[in-house]
């Protein structure tokens, strides 16, 4: 089960500006997040994540989290195809027997 977001996610032109915001360095994370209507720990997070993306941290890249949610989503769907085709390979294989 994923996340549950208590609103859509901000449009990625909204992060850039607040991390440009944030990075030149004008006003702290509260002040920043209180003038924007964002919490201190999402402005800490976008932060982080554009670190990683840029190579300057350790962690999941956003191109990386994207693909393995695509990945995950695959993954459930053909285990859900799987779980269909052995119910329809028994139903056959009952339905052979009593002929």
């Amino acid at each position: 089960m994923g996340k549950v977001h208590p609103h859509p996610p901000y449009p990625p032109e909204f992060r850039r500006e607040a991390l440009r915001l944030l990075q030149s360095g004008e006003r702290t994370v509260t002040e920043l997040a209180g003038d924007l209507g964002v919490s201190d720990q999402t402005l800490r997070n976008w932060l982080r994540q554009a670190e990683i993306d840029a190579g300057r941290a350790d962690g999941l890249s956003s191109a990386e989290r994207q693909e393995l949610a695509r990945l995950r989503a695959e993954v459930k769907l053909l285990r859900a195809e799987r779980e269909v085709l052995k119910k329809a390979a028994a139903f056959f294989a009952r339905e052979s027997e009593t002929r």
